[in-house]
C-alpha cells in the first residue's frame, strides 16, 4: 500500500502566515503540521508515499527532504492549480498505479495515528473507507448519510446535515477510484470533489467501508485551529531537557521539552510547554501551552497559550497570549493581554 499526502493550497484561511509560507509547514508544537500525517502512514508501515504539491513545492521540498529522516521514500508530485482533493489523488495516478493507497490531507490532525484504519481496509476487499467523526456543526464538511451502519451518500457542506459525521481527510482507495475521478464533473467552484469521488464508487456498486473515530482530530485551516491543536499536542509531550540546554536560577513545572542548545536563564516555564533549539529566555514566564521555535529570543516577558515561530524576538511584554508569531518576527512593549497574529518578519515596537 501507498501513500498520498496534499500539502499544496494557498492556504487562505490561514493568512498572513501563507503569505510566505507553506500552510503544512506551520508549527505546532514546534513540529510542522506536515510531520504529522507522514509519521502516521509510516507507523502504519506505509513508505512509498507521494506529497502532492503547488507553488509552495519549494519549500515543501527543503522541509522535507527525501523522506529518509521519516524511514520513507518521497516522490513529489506537482499539482499545477488547487483544484480539489479528488484531483489532487488523480495526479498520483501513476504512482499509485496497482497498489491501494491511502489520501491523507496534509493540514489535518488525527491523534493516535491510523494503523488500525490501514489494517481493517487491507483486510477488507472493500474499494474505498473513509474516517468520520461526530461534530457539533457538520455543515462546514463533508457529511455522511448512513443506513445503519452503511455509507449511503456524502454530502459536501449541506445547510440541512444528514447527520453529525463529517468526514476527516483520511481516505483509503482502490484504484478503481481514479476511473471514477476521470468520469467527474467539476463542482460549482471548480474543483474535483472527493464526495463525488466516494458517491461514484457507490454508484458503481463499489463498497465503501466507514470508521467513526472518537478520537481528538483538528484541520488547521484557520489560526483558532492550530492553537487549540498546539494545546492538544503540548498535552502529550512528555517532560525532556537536551542535555546540552542550560537552565539555570529558573524553575521548570511539568510537561517541558528543551531543546540542544536553548538557554532558560532567571525564569519559569510552566507546562505544557516547547522551547526549540537556540532559543534564550531571560527573565521570563513561559507556558502554559505555548511552542517557542529554534533561535527565539524571548526576554522579560510572559508569554502563554501561543506558538512563536523560528528566529523570533519578544521583549518586555507582560502578557502576550493567544497569539501567533510567524518567523523573524519583533515584538517590543506590547501591553498585558495583547492577543497578536503576525506574519514573517513583522514588526511591533511600543511608542515612547
Amino acid at each position: 500500500m501507498k501513500g498520498i499526502v496534499l500539502a499544496g493550497g494557498k492556504g487562505s484561511r490561514l493568512r498572513p502566515f501563507t503569505y510566505s509560507g507553506a500552510k503544512q509547514l506551520v508549527p505546532i508544537a514546534n513540529t510542522p503540521v506536515l510531520h504529522f500525517p507522514v509519521r502516521q502512514l509510516v507507523e502504519a508501515g506505509i513508505r512509498e508515499i507521494a506529497l502532492v504539491v503547488g507553488e509552495t513545492e519549494g519549500q515543501v521540498r527543503e522541509a522535507m527532504g527525501d523522506g529518509s529522516a521519516f524511514g520513507a521514500r518521497f516522490t513529489y508530485v506537482r499539482q499545477e492549480a488547487p483544484l480539489g482533493i479528488a484531483h489532487g489523488a488523480l495526479v498520483c495516478r501513476e504512482f499509485a498505479g496497482d497498489e491501494a493507497f491511502v489520501l491523507y490531507l496534509g493540514d489535518n490532525v488525527l491523534m493516535g495515528g491510523i494503523a488500525g484504519f490501514v489494517e481493517r481496509f487491507a483486510r477488507s476487499g472493500a474499494d474505498g473507507a473513509l474516517i468520520l467523526r461526530e461534530v457539533e456543526d457538520p455543515r462546514a464538511f463533508g457529511v455522511a448519510r448512513m443506513d445503519g451502519e452503511r455509507l449511503v451518500e456524502v454530502v459536501e457542506k449541506p445547510q440541512r446535515p444528514p447527520s453529525n459525521l463529517a468526514v476527516i481527510g483520511v481516505y483509503a482507495f482502490r484504484p478503481v477510484v481514479f476511473d471514477v475521478i476521470a468520469a467527474q464533473q467539476p463542482s460549482a467552484r471548480g474543483e474535483l470533489e472527493i464526495a463525488d469521488a466516494i458517491n461514484g464508487l457507490l454508484a458503481r456498486g463499489c463498497r465503501v467501508e466507514v470508521e467513526v473515530t472518537p478520537r481528538e482530530w483538528i484541520d488547521t485551516g484557520k489560526m483558532e485551529d492550530i492553537l487549540a491543536a498546539n494545546r492538544l499536542l503540548l498535552g502529550t509531550v512528555e517532560r525532556r531537557i537536551a542535555p546540552g540546554a542550560l537552565v539555570r536560577g529558573s524553575r521548570v513545572e511539568g510537561a517541558v521539552v528543551i531543546d540542544e542548545g536553548a538557554r532558560v536563564e532567571e525564569s519559569e516555564v510552566i507546562g505544557p510547554a516547547a522551547i526549540g533549539a537556540g532559543a534564550h529566555i531571560a527573565g521570563s514566564v513561559i507556558g502554559p501551552n505555548a511552542a517557542i521555535g529554534e533561535g527565539c529570543r524571548v526576554v522579560r516577558s510572559r508569554v502563554e497559550d501561543a506558538i512563536v515561530m523560528n528566529h523570533s524576538e519578544v521583549v518586555d511584554c507582560p502578557g502576550v497570549a493567544q497569539s501567533m508569531l510567524g518567523r523573524f518576527t519583533r515584538v517590543v512593549g506590547a501591553p498585558a493581554g495583547a492577543r497578536l497574529t503576525l506574519g514573517d518578519h513583522s514588526r511591533v515596537e511600543a511608542a515612547g
